[in-house]
C-alpha cells in the first residue's frame, strides 16, 4: 500500500514508543482498490492517555477512546487522523449502541467486531504486514460484500450495517454475498431502531453516488426501502397511462438515474426521485386512459412528510417540495404567454428555476422519451430568462425625473423624459457613467439645449436602446438554440 508521509510519521512515533500501529478499515480497502481514501484511521494497543502523551497536538471527543491527531498537511483527508485503541464491543441491546466497550489486546480481536470482510483489514507499515482474518482481500478481488462472521449477529449489533451493505454495493459496484443478503432481508425491520439522522446519512451517500438508481433498487430488493421511504415503494408495479412506458416506481428511479448521470445536485436528485410519489394515492382508472389529477400537489405534501421524517433541514425541504410541486408546469410555444411564465418564476423562485428545468429533463427521460430537452422546453428557458432579467429602462439610472426638475427648476413635461432617455443612452455606452456626479453635470448641459435638438438626441438614444434590446434577445435565443 502507498502510505502518505503524515500517516507514516504517526505510526512510526507510536511504534518508537513500543506500541503497535495499524492502518485500518476503509482506508486499507480503498488503498487496495487503488482509490484515494476519504480519511485515515489508525488502530493501536496504546490507550487514549498514552496516545495523547505522544501527540501533543490532539484531542478526544467520544466514548470509544478515539484520539484525533492534528497534522500540518494541506490535504484535507490528512489534516485530522483518528487513532483508536483496539477494542471489543458487547450487548447491543438497542440495535445501535454497545452496552459495553473494552480495550482489546490484539488487532485480531479488534477486527473481529467489524462489519464486512472488506473493512476488516489492517496494515502495519512498520512491518509491511497485512492482517486479513476473513479473506477480505479475496472478497475485494471478487467484488463481494460479506459480513464478518455471522451476519445475523452483525446486523443485530447495529442494524444500520444493512444500509451500509447496500451503500457499499452501490458505490463499489459489488455484489452482496448470499447469506449476508438473506440476513438483511430477514432483519430489515430492525431499521426501526435506528435514528432517522443515521438513516438519512447513509441514504444520501447512495443518492449522491453515480449509481444512485441502482442503490435505491438494491434497498427495495433487500426489503429495506419499505422501512425508509415506504411511500416510494407504493408505486411499485402501479401502472401509468399512455404517456408513460414504466410503472410509477421504475419511472422514479429512472428519473433519478438521469439526474445522477448528469451530476445534478442533491435537491434535483431527491426531487427527481420523489416528483411522482403522489401518483398511487390519486390514481383513477386503469390502462392507457388512467388519470393522476393533482398528483403534483399531493406529491409535494408527501415529499414534505418524507423529508421531515428523515430530518432534512427546513431549507432543503422547502426547495425540494417546490420542485416536486411545480414539476408538472405546462408550456407550449405561442399558447402560454409571458405573464404565465412570470407567475411560474414567482411561484418557484428565480433561484430554483434552473433546478426545476433539470427535474423536468429527468422526468422526461424517466418516462421513456428520447429527448431530455425538446424545442418547447428550450423555448421556455428563453422566455424565463427574458422575463427574469431587468428591462432596459430609465429606472436603471441613478437619477430620476424629480431630481431633473429640481436641478433645472422646471415643471413636468416632455423634456424630462427626453433628458432621461439621452442619459440612458450615454450610460449604456459606458456603464461607469451611471454615477450622480456625471449625471447631474449632463442634466445641466441638456437643460441648456433647445427643444428640437433634445428631441433629436432622445430619438437617437431610443433607436440605440431598441438595437441593444434586439441584440440581447438574439443572443438569448442563440443560447437555447432557437432561430
Amino acid at each position: 500500500m502507498k502510505i502518505p508521509k503524515e500517516i507514516k510519521k504517526i505510526t512510526k512515533n507510536l511504534e518508537k514508543e513500543g506500541f503497535e500501529a495499524f492502518v485500518v478499515g476503509g482506508c486499507v480497502r480503498d488503498g487496495l482498490l487503488k482509490k484515494k481514501p476519504k480519511d485515515w484511521d489508525i488502530a493501536s494497543n496504546a490507550t487514549p492517555e498514552e496516545v495523547r502523551e505522544i501527540f501533543g497536538n490532539s484531542y478526544s471527543n467520544n466514548d470509544f477512546g478515539t484520539v484525533t491527531v492534528l497534522t500540518e498537511s494541506e490535504d484535507p483527508t490528512l489534516k485530522e487522523v483518528e487513532i483508536t485503541p483496539y477494542r471489543t464491543e458487547e450487548d447491543y441491546r438497542d440495535g445501535r449502541h454497545p452496552e459495553k466497550v473494552e480495550w482489546a489486546k490484539t488487532i485480531e480481536e479488534d477486527l473481529s467486531r467489524r462489519d464486512f470482510t472488506i473493512n476488516a483489514l489492517a496494515y502495519r507499515p512498520a512491518k509491511d504486514k497485512l492482517v486479513d482474518l476473513f479473506d477480505g482481500k479475496k472478497d475485494l478481488k471478487e467484488e463481494i460484500i460479506r459480513a464478518v462472521g455471522d451476519p445475523e449477529e452483525r446486523f443485530g449489533e447495529d442494524a444500520l450495517r444493512m444500509m451500509r451493505a447496500a451503500r457499499f454495493a452501490t458505490v463499489l459496484e459489488f455484489k452482496i454475498e448470499k447469506e449476508t443478503k438473506e440476513a438483511i432481508k430477514e432483519n430489515s425491520s430492525l431499521l426501526k431502531d435506528i435514528s432517522n439522522e443515521r438513516i438519512k446519512e447513509e441514504l444520501l451517500k447512495i443518492i449522491m453516488s453515480k449509481n444512485a438508481a441502482t442503490g435505491i433498487e438494491i434497498l427495495r430488493r433487500l426489503k429495506l426501502l419499505k422501512h425508509i421511504i415506504p411511500e416510494l415503494e407504493e408505486g411499485y408495479e402501479v401502472a401509468q397511462n399512455k404517456h408513460h412506458v414504466y410503472d410509477c416506481y421504475e419511472h422514479s428511479i429512472l428519473s433519478l438515474k438521469y439526474a445522477a448521470e448528469n451530476d445534478y445536485n442533491m435537491h434535483v436528485r431527491l426531487a427527481a426521485l420523489l416528483h411522482d410519489v403522489g401518483k398511487p394515492e390519486v390514481k383513477e382508472g386503469e390502462g392507457e386512459e388512467a388519470t393522476f389529477y393533482n398528483h403534483e400537489v399531493v406529491g409535494a405534501k408527501t415529499a414534505k412528510k418524507i423529508l421531515k421524517r428523515l430530518k432534512f433541514s427546513n431549507k432543503d425541504i422547502k426547495k425540494i417540495v417546490k420542485l416536486v410541486r411545480y414539476h408538472l408546469f405546462y408550456y407550449n410555444v405561442g399558447e402560454v404567454g409571458e405573464s404565465s411564465v412570470r407567475r411560474l418564476v414567482r411561484n418557484v423562485g428565480k433561484e430554483n428555476i434552473d433546478d426545476l428545468i433539470k427535474v423536468r429533463k429527468a422526468d422526461r427521460i424517466g418516462s421513456g422519451v428520447p429527448k431530455a430537452e425538446p424545442y418547447k422546453l428550450r423555448h421556455l428557458q428563453y422566455v424565463i430568462e427574458k422575463v427574469s432579467r431587468d428591462p432596459i429602462s430609465t429606472e436603471m439610472l441613478k437619477i430620476d425625473g424629480n431630481e431633473v426638475m429640481e436641478i433645472l427648476d422646471i415643471d413636468p413635461g416632455p423634456a424630462i423624459g427626453n433628458i432621461l432617455t439621452v442619459l440612458l443612452g450615454k450610460v449604456l455606452a459606458d456603464p461607469d457613467r451611471n454615477n450622480k456626479q456625471f449625471l447631474v453635470r449632463e442634466v445641466k448641459k441638456l437643460g441648456e439645449m433647445d427643444e428640437s435638438k433634445l428631441k433629436e438626441l432622445a430619438e437617437a438614444s431610443r433607436k440605440e436602446i431598441e438595437r441593444i434590446e434586439t441584440k440581447r434577445d438574439k443572443m438569448t435565443k442563440k443560447k437555447y438554440w432557437l432561430t
